[in-house]
């Protein structure tokens, strides 16, 4: 599935919005967009993601995940800049110990879409990248932990990185021997899955131990032909995949729209993992959703949908052994 490289696409993606707009026949829309939240952080968007929105629509799901809006302006109490403890979980360059027998490496700072809830948005990935010297350090405090079962990519995005730079990392890990499984948490193969290309598809089927593929998305809108024959590859070569979605209001705060993206995605062959609860950063309030109403939401999907196709409700809070079940 390669008309033409990954690479090439993520560098036609959209980074004006004013172009996005204009796409989208929202011209009109572009006056509200504030130059200040653009510079905190910039907006970026694949043009295959964007051809998923709804043309003329401002309240298109996929489009208030990556449309810069007044209200990250706004300085909210309890919003602030690390909501999940990264920080205090750090125990080495690019490396977040926080879960018994799971160590996270920070892969990268890359992605190809900034979406404007990420709960990394202020994190310091100048200073903190996994791969930045050939993955060493990492692998180093990890071989130092015996406890250390499972190794999460993340970022970022870990499959921004080329894959011959993947590749390094189980070079070096092949001789940790407590380490039995590797999990990679991506956005990509749904926003860009032309990265889901030959050369990756060798390296998965290449690494000695079973993998997961933890994808993200939000709307059952996310998935199309391509995003189908993306995921279809990943299985192909050996990966487990799971969804992983956070709760957002005005993109999925319904019944219907939950459900409808449960089941997408399991036509996708991706079985609904974790639901989240946003994580209070900065500049992300306008898309809580309060507990009370996550609560009678999931509820309902419990009662409609089966067992195997309920993601699990929870919030990560800094310091909690585990996801925090809601």
């Amino acid at each position: 599935m390669q008309p033409r490289g990954w690479q090439q696409a993520w560098r036609e993606s959209v980074r004006d919005p004013r172009e996005l707009l204009r796409m989208l026949g929202l011209e009109h829309e572009a006056a509200a967009v504030p130059a200040e939240a653009v510079a905190a952080f910039a907006l970026r968007v694949p043009r295959g993601f964007v051809a998923r929105m709804r043309h003329g629509d401002p309240a298109d799901p996929l489009l208030r995940q990556v449309l810069p809006r007044v209200d990250e302006l706004r300085q909210v109490p309890g919003f602030g800049l690390d909501a999940v403890g990264d920080a205090a979980a750090r125990v080495a360059r690019g490396v977040l110990h926080k879960y018994a027998g799971r160590a996270l490496l920070v892969a990268t700072g890359s992605c190809a879409v900034n979406c404007r809830y990420c709960f990394r948005r202020h994190f310091p990935y100048g200073d903190e990248s996994a791969a930045a010297a050939g993955w060493a350090e990492a692998v180093d405090a990890i071989a130092a932990d015996p406890g250390i079962t499972e190794v999460i990519l993340s970022g970022g995005d870990p499959l921004s990185l080329a894959t011959h730079k993947l590749a390094g990392l189980p070079g070096r890990l092949r001789g940790v021997a407590p380490v039995r499984r590797l999990r990679i948490h991506s956005r990509l193969p749904v926003v860009l899955p032309e990265r889901v290309d030959d050369e990756l598809l060798e390296w998965l089927r290449g690494l000695p131990w079973p993998v997961a593929v933890v994808v993200h998305a939000n709307h059952a809108n996310e998935f199309d032909a391509d995003v189908d024959a993306a995921m279809a590859a990943l299985r192909g070569a050996g990966a487990s995949l799971l969804n992983q979605a956070v709760l957002l209001a005005g993109v999925n705060d319904s019944v219907d729209a939950l459900a409808a993206l449960c089941e997408r995605g399991y036509e996708a062959g991706v079985l609904p993992y974790y639901l989240h609860q946003l994580d209070r950063v900065a500049g992300t309030a306008h898309f809580e959703v309060g507990d009370d109403r996550a609560r009678a939401l999931h509820a309902a999907l419990v009662a409609r949908l089966p067992g195997y196709l309920v993601p699990r409700l929870v919030r990560e809070v800094a310091g909690d052994a585990s996801k925090r079940p809601l």
